[in-house]
């Protein structure tokens, strides 16, 4: 069980993408302690494991102790998000067709009467619409 909670704690660096000094240092505990944990020689105390936690709360401490869990937490999230995609798409087809309406509440009939056309070149055609 103390290997796997090492190994837990090797991958806890590596997803930090730290080096084990910064590692130690950020967590508030001696290098050499942290040298002596990775190679077996101690174990991880309490003040250890929740200086970790305290530090890194994206590390779980049922996972880092027991190994429930996932670690990093963004493989439940993409689970989440999936299944609340889905969720929003059957919503969205539940819902019947939109309305639009006027901002200013009243509807008005637009109809074009002058279209301006203008070339690369400078100059421009005006085109007016006839009248019936």
């Amino acid at each position: 069980m103390n290997k796997e909670i090492i190994s837990r704690i090797e991958r806890v660096i590596e997803h930090l993408e730290l080096s084990v000094s910064a590692f130690a240092d950020a967590i508030g505990v001696q290098r050499s302690s942290m040298s002596h944990l990775l190679n077996g020689r101690n174990k991880p105390s309490l003040d250890f494991v929740l200086k970790l936690v305290d530090t890194y709360p994206e590390v779980k401490l049922d996972w880092l102790l027991k190994g429930k869990g996932n670690f990093p937490e963004t493989d439940n999230i993409e689970e989440e998000l999936v299944a609340n995609k889905a969720d929003l798409e059957i919503e969205n087809l539940k819902t019947g067709p939109i309305r639009r309406e006027s901002v200013t509440g009243q509807e008005h009939n637009k109809e074009p009467y002058k279209i301006v056309m203008f070339y690369s070149d400078g100059t421009f055609d005006t085109f007016n619409a006839k009248k019936d």
